[in-house]
């Protein structure tokens, strides 16, 4: 009887023992640090990280380029495709289509600040009021935003950068914005500049999707 007692409780020992390794992990090396905490820092994303060492429900926020790590490269940055073409200029273009966008205005500005003043020596201000430094502020950053209420358009005369529609010829915009002058009518001793000669599309666009017409 005495025997099955002392078996009893060893068991129970035991059980309590183990209970109270599954309730919290430690460490071996550091008493007292939850094992998730070297987890944020072990340079492998496990847990439910979705970055490497961050976001999740135990480790900081990711950053836009941890959370991307892994998964996603970005290969081609074309919000406004005229800018590229405008301001493609040894090796830009690559480079801005590998920058994450919220670090373009920090990285290109002063290049493409540069390249206004190269293409229109004489430029101070465009049809819109920007001298080159704002007007480069908007260029090097190539994202196009979309309005959630009012207009959307590309440009209208008006409403700047706010969408894109189909009909819009965005690169007489960005021809205007350049060689246009204060008055959109600016030409010095050179062909005005403020349009591409390009025709408007021959056939209309459709009220749904795709939009564009069927070839023929």
């Amino acid at each position: 009887m005495g025997f099955m007692k002392n078996i009893k409780y060893y068991q129970l020992v035991l059980l309590i023992c183990v209970s109270m390794l599954l309730v919290k992990c430690y460490d071996e090396d550091t008493f007292g640090v939850p094992i998730y905490q070297e987890r944020c820092s072990d340079g492998i994303q496990n847990g439910d990280e979705t970055g490497i060492d961050c976001g999740g429900s135990e480790c900081e926020p990711c950053s836009v380029e941890s959370e991307f790590a892994g998964k996603y490269r970005q290969v081609d940055q074309m919000g406004r495709p005229a800018v590229n073409m405008l301001f493609n200029i040894d090796g830009l273009r690559d480079s801005l289509n590998v920058t994450v966008p919220y670090k373009m205005q920090g990285i290109f500005q002063q290049t493409f600040e540069n390249r206004i003043m190269v293409l229109d020596t004489t430029y101070t201000t465009n049809v819109l009021g920007l001298n080159a430094e704002e007007m480069a502020a908007i260029f090097s950053k190539d994202v196009l935003w979309v309005a959630e209420n009012g207009p959307t358009s590309y440009y209208d005369g008006s409403n700047i950068l706010t969408g894109r529609g189909l009909g819009e010829d965005v690169m007489d915009a960005n021809l205007l914005w350049i060689f246009g002058g204060p008055d959109g009518n600016k030409n010095n001793d050179d062909p005005l500049l403020i349009q591409d000669g390009v025709p408007s599309n021959d056939a209309p666009f459709l009220n749904t999707f795709p939009y564009l017409a069927p070839p023929f």
